[in-house]
Protein backbone atom coordinates (compact mmCIF):
# COMPACT_ATOMS: atom_id res chain seq x y z
CA UNK A 1 0.00 0.00 0.00
CA UNK A 2 1.19 3.51 -0.56
CA UNK A 3 2.06 5.78 2.09
CA UNK A 4 0.48 8.56 -0.26
CA UNK A 5 -2.78 9.60 -0.74
CA UNK A 6 -4.29 9.27 -4.29
CA UNK A 7 -4.34 12.83 -4.27
CA UNK A 8 -0.68 13.53 -3.20
CA UNK A 9 -0.21 11.11 -6.18
CA UNK A 10 -1.89 12.94 -8.60
CA UNK A 11 -0.08 16.16 -7.41
CA UNK A 12 3.46 13.99 -7.40
CA UNK A 13 2.26 12.91 -11.13
CA UNK A 14 1.67 17.14 -11.80
CA UNK A 15 4.97 18.53 -10.16
CA UNK A 16 7.09 15.75 -12.09
CA UNK A 17 5.55 16.71 -15.33
CA UNK A 18 5.37 20.75 -14.81
CA UNK A 19 7.15 22.83 -17.45
CA UNK A 20 7.55 26.18 -16.25
CA UNK A 21 7.34 28.14 -19.93
CA UNK A 22 3.74 26.36 -20.30
CA UNK A 23 2.72 27.79 -17.09
CA UNK A 24 4.27 31.37 -17.46
CA UNK A 25 2.87 31.27 -20.61
CA UNK A 26 -0.55 30.54 -19.29
CA UNK A 27 -0.71 33.26 -16.23
CA UNK A 28 0.67 36.02 -18.41
CA UNK A 29 -2.50 35.27 -20.54
CA UNK A 30 -4.49 36.08 -17.43
CA UNK A 31 -5.72 32.46 -16.21
CA UNK A 32 -6.97 33.25 -12.37
CA UNK A 33 -5.10 29.88 -10.47
CA UNK A 34 -2.88 30.20 -8.12
CA UNK A 35 -0.65 27.00 -9.17
CA UNK A 36 -0.28 26.09 -12.36
CA UNK A 37 1.96 23.28 -13.26
CA UNK A 38 1.93 23.73 -17.12
CA UNK A 39 0.98 20.63 -18.51
CA UNK A 40 -0.08 19.59 -21.52
CA UNK A 41 -3.65 17.94 -22.58
CA UNK A 42 -1.98 14.53 -23.14
CA UNK A 43 0.01 14.68 -20.02
CA UNK A 44 -2.95 15.24 -18.06
CA UNK A 45 -5.01 12.34 -19.97
CA UNK A 46 -2.09 9.94 -18.94
CA UNK A 47 -2.36 10.64 -15.48
CA UNK A 48 -6.44 9.73 -15.89
CA UNK A 49 -5.48 6.51 -17.26
CA UNK A 50 -3.56 5.37 -14.29
CA UNK A 51 -6.25 6.26 -11.78
CA UNK A 52 -9.25 4.88 -13.97
CA UNK A 53 -12.84 6.00 -12.47
CA UNK A 54 -12.26 7.70 -9.32
CA UNK A 55 -15.68 9.30 -7.99
CA UNK A 56 -13.97 10.45 -4.91
CA UNK A 57 -10.49 11.45 -6.03
CA UNK A 58 -12.52 13.41 -9.34
CA UNK A 59 -14.96 15.53 -6.40
CA UNK A 60 -11.53 16.41 -4.78
CA UNK A 61 -9.78 17.57 -7.53
CA UNK A 62 -13.16 19.25 -8.44
CA UNK A 63 -12.80 21.22 -5.44
CA UNK A 64 -9.45 22.73 -5.96
CA UNK A 65 -10.23 25.71 -7.76
CA UNK A 66 -6.79 26.70 -7.06
CA UNK A 67 -4.82 24.58 -9.46
CA UNK A 68 -5.43 24.34 -13.57
CA UNK A 69 -4.55 20.79 -13.85
CA UNK A 70 -7.02 19.27 -11.12
CA UNK A 71 -9.83 21.52 -12.44
CA UNK A 72 -8.95 19.82 -16.01
CA UNK A 73 -7.79 15.85 -14.38
CA UNK A 74 -11.42 15.57 -12.55
CA UNK A 75 -13.83 15.24 -15.81
CA UNK A 76 -11.41 12.44 -16.74
CA UNK A 77 -12.00 10.44 -13.68
CA UNK A 78 -15.31 10.24 -13.54
CA UNK A 79 -17.76 7.45 -15.00
CA UNK A 80 -19.94 9.15 -17.43
CA UNK A 81 -22.69 6.80 -16.81
CA UNK A 82 -23.22 8.05 -13.10
CA UNK A 83 -23.92 11.06 -14.25
CA UNK A 84 -27.06 12.57 -12.96
CA UNK A 85 -28.72 15.80 -14.36
CA UNK A 86 -27.88 17.99 -11.22
CA UNK A 87 -24.04 16.85 -10.69
CA UNK A 88 -23.76 17.60 -14.53
CA UNK A 89 -25.64 20.98 -14.34
CA UNK A 90 -23.62 21.54 -10.76
CA UNK A 91 -19.91 20.91 -12.64
CA UNK A 92 -21.06 22.75 -15.94
CA UNK A 93 -22.11 26.25 -13.57
CA UNK A 94 -18.89 26.12 -12.00
CA UNK A 95 -17.15 25.73 -14.37
CA UNK A 96 -14.11 28.82 -14.62
CA UNK A 97 -12.44 29.13 -17.67
CA UNK A 98 -12.92 27.86 -21.24
CA UNK A 99 -10.45 25.44 -20.86
CA UNK A 100 -12.11 23.56 -18.14
CA UNK A 101 -15.18 24.08 -20.13
CA UNK A 102 -13.68 22.27 -23.35
CA UNK A 103 -12.46 19.10 -20.94
CA UNK A 104 -15.29 19.03 -18.99
CA UNK A 105 -17.98 18.92 -22.32
CA UNK A 106 -15.52 16.53 -24.17
CA UNK A 107 -14.23 14.23 -21.66
CA UNK A 108 -17.21 13.79 -19.58
CA UNK A 109 -20.66 15.55 -20.60
CA UNK A 110 -20.86 14.30 -24.39
CA UNK A 111 -20.83 10.68 -23.68
CA UNK A 112 -24.28 11.34 -21.95
CA UNK A 113 -26.21 13.31 -24.46
CA UNK A 114 -29.63 12.58 -22.51
CA UNK A 115 -28.27 14.92 -20.04
CA UNK A 116 -27.98 17.75 -22.32
CA UNK A 117 -31.08 18.83 -23.16
CA UNK A 118 -31.70 18.84 -18.84
CA UNK A 119 -28.56 21.60 -18.56
CA UNK A 120 -28.09 23.30 -21.36
CA UNK A 121 -31.23 25.20 -20.95
CA UNK A 122 -30.61 26.35 -17.77
CA UNK A 123 -27.32 27.40 -18.36
CA UNK A 124 -27.93 29.07 -21.58
CA UNK A 125 -30.90 31.09 -19.74
CA UNK A 126 -28.45 32.08 -16.79
CA UNK A 127 -27.17 34.83 -18.53
CA UNK A 128 -23.39 34.77 -17.99
CA UNK A 129 -21.32 34.33 -20.47
CA UNK A 130 -18.75 31.61 -19.15
CA UNK A 131 -22.30 29.01 -18.98
CA UNK A 132 -23.67 30.24 -21.83
CA UNK A 133 -20.22 29.43 -23.76
CA UNK A 134 -20.11 25.73 -21.75
CA UNK A 135 -23.85 25.17 -23.03
CA UNK A 136 -22.83 25.99 -26.86
CA UNK A 137 -19.49 23.83 -26.40
CA UNK A 138 -21.62 20.96 -25.33
CA UNK A 139 -24.33 21.49 -28.17
CA UNK A 140 -20.92 21.92 -30.73
CA UNK A 141 -19.69 18.26 -28.97
CA UNK A 142 -23.09 16.32 -29.54
CA UNK A 143 -23.47 17.38 -32.85
CA UNK A 144 -19.73 16.63 -34.20
CA UNK A 145 -20.34 13.21 -32.03
CA UNK A 146 -23.40 12.45 -34.17
CA UNK A 147 -23.21 10.77 -37.56
CA UNK A 148 -23.49 12.19 -41.14
CA UNK A 149 -26.89 12.22 -43.00
CA UNK A 150 -28.73 10.99 -40.60
CA UNK A 151 -32.46 11.87 -38.83
CA UNK A 152 -31.10 12.45 -35.99
CA UNK A 153 -28.14 14.96 -36.96
CA UNK A 154 -30.82 16.31 -38.90
CA UNK A 155 -32.77 16.98 -36.03
CA UNK A 156 -30.26 17.90 -33.96
CA UNK A 157 -28.80 20.49 -36.04
CA UNK A 158 -32.31 22.18 -36.49
CA UNK A 159 -32.53 21.95 -32.26
CA UNK A 160 -29.19 24.06 -32.26
CA UNK A 161 -29.85 26.71 -34.63
CA UNK A 162 -33.06 27.29 -33.63
CA UNK A 163 -30.75 28.05 -29.64
CA UNK A 164 -28.52 29.89 -31.38
CA UNK A 165 -30.81 32.42 -32.86
CA UNK A 166 -32.02 32.84 -29.25
CA UNK A 167 -28.26 33.44 -28.39
CA UNK A 168 -26.73 36.65 -28.19
CA UNK A 169 -23.40 36.86 -29.10
CA UNK A 170 -20.23 38.53 -26.97
CA UNK A 171 -16.35 38.23 -27.15
CA UNK A 172 -16.75 34.69 -25.29
CA UNK A 173 -19.55 32.94 -26.92
CA UNK A 174 -19.18 34.74 -30.70
CA UNK A 175 -16.56 31.87 -31.61
CA UNK A 176 -18.62 29.03 -31.03
CA UNK A 177 -21.82 30.47 -31.95
CA UNK A 178 -19.46 30.83 -35.56
CA UNK A 179 -17.94 27.37 -35.43
CA UNK A 180 -21.55 25.54 -34.68
CA UNK A 181 -23.28 27.65 -37.75
CA UNK A 182 -19.82 26.64 -40.00
CA UNK A 183 -20.62 22.94 -38.48
CA UNK A 184 -24.49 22.80 -39.41
CA UNK A 185 -23.67 24.53 -42.71
CA UNK A 186 -21.03 22.24 -43.56
CA UNK A 187 -23.19 19.10 -42.51
CA UNK A 188 -26.47 20.33 -43.89
CA UNK A 189 -26.06 23.15 -46.79
CA UNK A 190 -26.05 22.20 -50.30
Amino acid sequence: MSEYSPMQLVKRRFFAMRNGVIADTIRRAGFGYKIIFGLNLPQIVEISRSFGHDPALAAQLWSDIRCRESRLLAPMLLDPATLTPESALAMASEVNTTEVADILCHRLLRHRPDLADSIVTPLLASGEPLKIYTALRLLFNRLASTPFATDESAELARSISATLDTVTPDPLTSPIILSLRDEISFRFDP
